[in-house]
């Protein structure tokens, strides 16, 4: 016990259970981060679906696919945003 600090007889080396926890700590980082990413995703295709369900399209095809463009023009940016910080958020 003279040399263990944690005084079970010499059955755990310190050293290598401060590397088990720095990799436990690094995976449970990792699994957070990747959690998040899913959730980032997961909200760009809501805002998506939420926002075409949301449309009353009108007119003509051709008006309606000007309708669906205007909306989807001003929805894409957000949603690459999301999905493009989750992403860095990965590497």
């Amino acid at each position: 016990m003279e040399g263990n600090p944690f005084g079970f007889g010499g059955m755990f080396d310190p050293e290598e259970l401060q590397r088990a926890m720095a990799n436990m700590a690094e995976q449970a980082q990792k699994s957070q981060t990747v959690a998040w990413a899913d959730n980032a995703i997961g909200l760009a295709v809501q805002m998506t679906v939420a926002a075409i369900n949301r449309m009353e399209l009108t007119g003509s095809a051709e008006d309606q696919a000007r309708q669906v463009r205007s909306a989807i023009a001003l929805l894409f940016p957000e949603t690459v945003t999301l999905v493009r910080e989750a992403r860095q958020g990965l590497t």
